[in-house]
């Protein structure tokens, strides 16, 4: 069931240093870079499961390596 007020934050974690002006294409999501690790992380709310398949789409696309994906509760942070 698609509800659009049930909006959820997601961490999507992806092998190799993806420069943050990638951050429009990724639906204003935000890009977090530790090239030391080689890794990225793309954080923000995403409005539904439809949203969050497109974004994955879009780092299958790019070729990068996805490592993780992490849904986090509305109202709590993982920092």
């Amino acid at each position: 069931m698609n509800r659009p007020l049930d909006r959820s934050y997601y961490e999507i974690k992806i092998r190799g240093c993806l420069d943050i002006s990638w951050s429009t294409w990724f639906d204003g999501m935000v890009l977090t870079q530790d090239c030391e690790l080689n890794e990225t992380l793309i954080s923000g709310e995403v409005p539904d499961q439809a949203a969050l398949h497109g974004i994955l789409i879009k780092v299958r696309n790019l070729g990068l390596p996805l490592i993780g994906v992490r849904r986090e509760e509305p109202g709590r942070s993982s920092a």
